[in-house]
């Protein structure tokens, strides 16, 4: 539907300014009358905002956090609203904005705006939000949506710096050693086999190596990517074959129980925050299910659900699937036993964002000299597969 700027009387006879989606003119114009505003006049116009103006997590951050502190001390959603555009820049989020505020003068309410822009507002998001809305508890819930999105960019920042090096490293010894493969020992083989010696099988094997990669550059260099490309396009196609790489995903040697914990760490802690703010445990499970962006995480999670749906409690639908450690059952029992649930899943979220924190930092430190032993056995075998021979055939001269 296209949007409309329109300029229009408000009930206390002021002009006012907004923009607004609406199938018709005339549509508009009933919309804007069932909430007392008598519309001047209106253009329609192209909406600049779209998948390709992304909002950046700093802009949510801060759009959570003001409106968590301008509602709590009981500044209308409208005025909190038209307080965050003023204080924008312009751009595609201030935009976004300018249409939230165009959605709540019509009589709708702050979620249903929100599910407006689904690429920015998960449904979490305007899950939680609907639910404050309801339950009265707003800024409550904006203030969890705030710790949760800061602790987001938190764990994205320390992943990011956990890849960018072995990236850059593994880039450049890929570089080196194709040029080395498809140049250097091209122009050192004829040296090499004039020496009139039996070559050593390291020597051989670099030499064929090469040659392969010389005559098949083409196919073998891009091979790797393709093969990447058309995992991910058949997980996308095939159930089966997405259990098996996400299962791999989560077993892989190093990265996989670091990821195993990201995803669970961000499970409980979408779980707590849902919980926290309100749902129920079978809607909260519900929306972590949607989000667990892992097929094994998210039939376990389904299977937590037919477990409570069948009567069993959440610890031992938990313990059942065997993808939590013992310690995060014990918590969800006591806090059943106690009557405190959303406090021990606070407590199950804030253990786990410990566990990846340190996880994080042990896979930084094992990184580095990783890649190093791999980048000295690559140089190290090339080394000695082109100066070996040399340094042989000079020996046998000197005796």
């Amino acid at each position: 539907m296209p949007f409309y700027n329109y300029r229009a009387l408000d009930t206390s006879g002021g002009i006012c300014e907004g923009q607004l989606e609406a199938p018709s003119e005339h549509a508009l114009e009933t919309q804007l009358r069932q909430s007392g505003i008598e519309l001047l006049r209106c253009a329609e116009k192209t909406s600049r905002f779209g998948r390709s103006n992304k909002v950046k997590r700093k802009d949510l951050i801060n759009f959570c956090y003001h409106m968590a502190q301008m509602t709590r001390a009981g500044l209308p959603i409208l005025d909190a609203l038209s307080d965050m555009r003023d204080s924008l820049d312009q751009g595609p989020f201030k935009e976004m904005v300018a249409q939230l505020i165009s959605s709540v003068q019509v009589g709708k309410t702050l979620s249903e705006a929100m599910g407006e822009f689904p690429q920015v507002f998960d449904e979490v998001f305007v899950s939680l939000v609907a639910v404050g809305e309801e339950s009265g508890e707003l800024p409550e819930v904006m203030l969890k949506l705030t710790d949760s999105l800061k602790w987001q960019d938190e764990l994205i920042s320390k992943a990011k710096t956990v890849i960018i090096y072995p990236a850059f490293v593994g880039v450049v010894v890929l570089g080196v050693m194709l040029f080395m493969m498809l140049y250097v020992v091209p122009q050192m083989v004829d040296f090499i086999r004039e020496m009139g010696q039996e070559l050593p099988i390291h020597t051989r094997a670099l030499i064929g190596f090469s040659n392969f990669l010389v005559n098949h550059w083409w196919w073998a260099v891009p091979l790797p990517f393709v093969v990447l490309v058309a995992i991910k396009f058949q997980a996308a196609r095939n159930e089966a074959f997405r259990l098996r790489v996400d299962g791999w995903k989560l077993r892989a040697w190093l990265v996989g129980p670091v990821n195993s914990k990201i995803i669970v760490s961000r499970f409980t802690s979408y779980l707590a925050l849902c919980y926290g703010a309100g749902l129920d445990v079978i809607s909260s499970l519900k929306i972590c299910e949607k989000l667990a962006g892992n097929a094994v995480i998210r039939n376990s999670v389904c299977d937590i659900s037919a477990g409570i749906a069948d009567g069993k409690t959440l610890s031992s639908s938990i313990e059942a699937t065997e993808m939590f450690p013992p310690l995060v059952t014990r918590m969800v029992k006591m806090g059943e036993a106690t009557g405190a649930l959303d406090e021990a899943l606070s407590n199950v979220s804030y253990f786990y964002d410990r566990e990846v924190e340190e996880s994080i930092e042990r896979l930084k430190a094992m990184i580095e000299p990783a890649m190093t032993v791999v980048l000295g056995t690559i140089m190290g075998w090339i080394m000695l597969s082109v100066l070996g021979p040399v340094y042989e055939t000079i020996s046998n001269i000197g005796v």
